[in-house]
């Protein structure tokens, strides 16, 4: 908590909150509800733990700025985010109300690994890139641009089925503007390009005998090599499901195996890990 004056205004609440957001109270010596408000917002200072800076001005000492304000009662209380007031108000509020006041003022932190996504894919490291994404999406998965951005960083590493099932979860909003509406068709065209039908020797043997677990094996490898990953684990819990044993318990270790493989797609992994557990348990 620092006390500002109109010298250091500038420097105090404009500038400072280009970085971080500044909570501007303005309070007078004698105001009884200021003797109520002041010591809270100096306790949630303390316990945001420097995610909001606060500014007291007195007013009786510093009649130009509270004139510049046009304060007409005291407490008033300013909310300063990127150099501008966007937020404010009068009077004592109970705790819980201070904190949503503080709340609404500080950046999503989905937002910020977005922007820290951002800054590692410019850099070239798209590995750092993905995890800052799936660390917003998992806090926020409505976040259409950690969804948007996670999905072209999936087409460029060469897995459109993955980017495919991100462009699925984005709101409706964001599917109707026009550069999300190429993204999907860059990323339909990849995925008819890049797509090979399986060999039809081995969809014949599976068709003809349930229990080729070797067929049913190959089938999977070459579902995986196109990393159409649903087709693949269905093959191999059905290895699983008729003989767990089958190539030293191949069926699960491969199953477990896409599951890495297909972490962009948390939903898939998520209910074959169900089907996998109903089978074993």
């Amino acid at each position: 908590m620092i006390d500002t004056t109109l010298e250091r205004f500038k420097a105090d609440v404009i500038d400072a909150s280009m970085q971080t957001p500044v909570v501007l109270d303005f309070w007078a010596p004698w105001c009884g509800p200021c003797k109520t408000l002041g010591p809270m917002l100096e306790k949630l200072e303390q316990q945001y733990g420097g995610r909001f800076k606060l500014v007291k001005v007195d007013t009786d000492a510093q009649p130009e700025l509270a004139q510049h304000f046009r304060i007409r009662s005291i407490p008033t209380v300013f909310g300063f985010v990127g150099g501008q007031p966007v937020d404010q108000f009068q009077g004592a509020l109970p705790e819980g109300r201070l904190r949503e006041f503080i709340d609404r003022l500080l950046p999503n932190p989905g937002d910020i690994e977005v922007e820290q996504a951002m800054q590692a894919f410019e850099r070239g490291d798209t590995a750092a890139a993905a995890e800052h994404l799936r660390k917003a999406l998992a806090g926020d998965p409505a976040n259409d641009d950690a969804r948007l951005m996670y999905a072209q960083i999936l087409l460029q590493e060469d897995d459109p089925g993955a980017a495919q099932a991100q462009l699925a979860q984005v709101s409706a909003e964001a599917r109707n503007d026009p550069q999300v509406q190429e993204l999907l068709e860059r990323v339909r065209r990849r995925l008819d390009e890049g797509q090979q039908p399986p060999p039809i020797e081995l969809v014949t043997r599976v068709a003809e005998n349930g229990n080729d677990l070797q067929a049913r094996l190959e089938l999977a490898r070459h579902y995986m090599e196109q990393k159409a990953w649903a087709p693949a684990l269905e093959q191999l819990l059905e290895i699983v499901r008729r003989d767990r044993g089958f190539g030293d318990d191949v069926g699960r270790k491969t199953m477990i195996e896409i599951f890495g493989l297909a972490s962009a797609q948390p939903e898939l992994v998520s209910e074959w890990r169900r089907r996998l557990s109903s089978v074993l348990f």
